[in-house]
């Protein structure tokens, strides 16, 4: 159907006009518009090294990359730079895309895709037009009107959840910049506001738990929203809603360095996007003192804990989910300390997996378990896209404050259907964000957990095997100190942070990863184990982060960040 009506809408569409051309909104990256007007093109951890190809050489038609570069987000990246060498590419590309694709071929009309590509084409319209002869600009224009005629009728074949808010923003976006959409508005703007008003839920969040997806589709919302507002038309009230409840959600899991959290698929997202989406909204304050999307924040000082409190997704939400219930990530000032190892889908089906077992989260899992299940791929998903089974469905929590500081308390029942263990984790950060206490508990809660647990310890007689991962930012350099009984961890800004136990548990420092968008290969880095064995119906182990004596409560990090988007390791 897609094909089918992409090919209509190519040869029957009318040539439309500009009846607004809104300011651009998307941002791009400096450094990646350079390595692109060199012939570098990394995209999905692959570097391909081409210097005068064609972007639309580079990969082969049915392979991932090609899905990415089909919506034209990397206009973003040659804009940001701007000058001849980056408009003549940017502007060769998208005219053989018209002189390629245009009449409905290829992998890139699908809606969400489309949706992506209007918003991006219309964006950098003055970028694109310059200079360019007016045959060239009738077919731009032509191009614009198709994918606007086939949006119009082909944005309910998409998921509901971010594609379908793709599909309907750049629809949006569209008939408000194109003359002769008036009817189309009306409509996207009607399906767009009952989108915002059924998946947007009162918390703000969205079914995935995905932060970085969130942002995402607050993104979308914003440039829709701007868009109306230059045209002074207002926005429809559940889709201004639905940014308001979306806003303190996002202030909530972005860590004291700028960054989101990375749970659930999602990644800490391009720099300067969250800040430049938050701005849209005057309410600046950062909530405190419940759950958003699922998840919990304590802070204190430079220091910010953000815990994943609630089961993981379900269904078809579920397919990029992890099992990560329980897990935290800590940042001091501008420099993360504590991390998930991230999503591992640009580095292949492997990678994946290992990003959504729980042993790549910094929580405690028993050997061999994670606290959720892989199943087999639905209708929906795909190789690598398996859904969570047998979740956690009892996550209690409880956060209160006292005069030395927050305290967060979490626990599941993960392990209650294999072992008869509950998993529960206390957090308490100091008002001064100096030090974190923490608690794992392992427990029996019934006599029907002790039973299994009785059978486990049966077939396990040495105790049941059980390790408390703390991964680090590949950034942070941990050495074993005092007689091996504590970590140093030292971070770029000069910030010293030790790692110490109560003794009940062995402490070893492991390599680890680090996944993340835009490196050609996992970055290696560290982690703090703590390893043991339950043999009781209650296991409790204790640990504690403080700051070491010498480093000041305020540090002025000078130390650059590598700005290089591509990875000499």
């Amino acid at each position: 159907m897609n094909r089918a009506h992409a090919r209509l809408a190519a040869y029957t569409a009318k040539q439309p006009s500009f009846a607004h051309r809104p300011e651009p909104q998307s941002i791009g990256l400096f450094a990646k518009g350079r390595q692109l007007v060199a012939g570098n093109f990394l995209f999905s951890g692959d570097l391909i090294e081409a210097p005068g190809a064609s972007i639309w050489d580079i990969a082969p038609v049915d392979s991932e990359v090609a899905l990415m570069l089909q919506n034209c987000s990397w206009l973003d990246d040659l804009a940001a730079v701007g000058d001849a060498a980056a408009r003549e590419r940017a502007q060769t590309w998208v005219f053989e895309w018209i002189e390629r694709y245009g009449r409905g071929h290829g992998p890139g009309w699908t809606p969400e895709l489309t949706g992506r590509r209007l918003i991006r084409w219309i964006n950098h319209a003055y970028f694109l037009l310059r200079a360019r002869e007016k045959d060239d600009i009738d077919r731009f224009m032509q191009s614009l009107g198709a994918q606007t005629k086939y949006l119009s009728k082909r944005w309910k074949g998409t998921k509901p959840g971010l594609e379908r808010f793709e599909a309907l923003c750049g629809l949006v976006y569209a008939s408000l910049a194109l003359d002769g959409s008036m009817l189309v508005l009306d409509d996207a703007l009607s399906a767009l506001a009952k989108e915002c008003k059924s998946r947007i839920t009162e918390e703000g969040g969205i079914d995935t738990r995905n932060p970085e997806e969130l942002l995402e589709v607050f993104t979308l919302l914003g440039w829709a929203v701007t868009a109306l507002e230059e045209t002074g038309r207002p926005a429809p009230q559940d889709v201004s809603d639905a940014m308001g409840r979306i806003a303190p959600t996002l202030r909530a899991l972005r860590h004291s360095d700028g960054g989101l959290a990375r749970f659930h698929g999602g990644g800490r997202g391009i720099d300067g996007r969250l800040d430049h989406a938050l701005a849209l909204l005057p309410d600046r304050t950062v909530p405190k003192g419940s759950l958003y999307m699922g998840y919990g924040r304590i802070t204190g000082g430079r220091t910010s804990v953000i815990i994943d409190a609630d089961s993981p997704p379900t269904g078809s939400a579920s397919h990029d989910a992890h099992a990560s219930t329980c897990s935290m990530e800590v940042t001091s000032g501008r420099r993360p300390l504590i991390v998930n190892c991230g999503s591992g889908s640009r580095f292949g089906l492997d990678w994946r997996r290992f990003g959504r077992a729980t042993a790549s989260h910094s929580t405690l899992a028993i050997e061999g378990y994670s606290s959720a299940r892989l199943g087999k791929p639905s209708k929906f998903g795909g190789v690598g896209h398996e859904p969570l089974v047998d979740i956690p469905d009892h996550v209690p929590t409880d956060q209160s404050s006292s005069r030395k500081g927050e305290k967060f308390e979490v626990a599941h029942n993960g392990y209650q259907a294999t072992h008869g263990l509950m998993h529960a984790r206390i957090l308490d950060l100091s008002h001064d964000g100096r030090t974190l206490e923490g608690e794992e508990l392992l427990a029996t809660l019934s006599d029907a957990d002790k039973k299994r647990f009785d059978v486990c310890i049966k077939r396990e007689p040495l105790g049941i095997a059980y390790s408390v991962r703390f991964h680090l930012h590949p950034d942070v350099e941990a050495s074993l100190d005092m007689g091996g009984t504590a970590v140093s961890l030292t971070l770029k800004s000069g910030e010293i942070w030790v790692f110490r136990h109560d003794g009940r548990a062995e402490m070893n420092i492991e390599p680890s990863v680090y996944l993340e968008n835009g490196r050609l290969r996992p970055r290696t880095s560290q982690q703090v184990v703590l390893t043991g064995r339950a043999m009781a119906y209650a296991t409790r182990i204790r640990w504690s982060l403080a700051k070491a004596h010498e480093t000041p409560s305020a540090v002025r990090d000078y130390v650059q960040d590598d700005l290089a988007e591509l990875d000499q390791d």
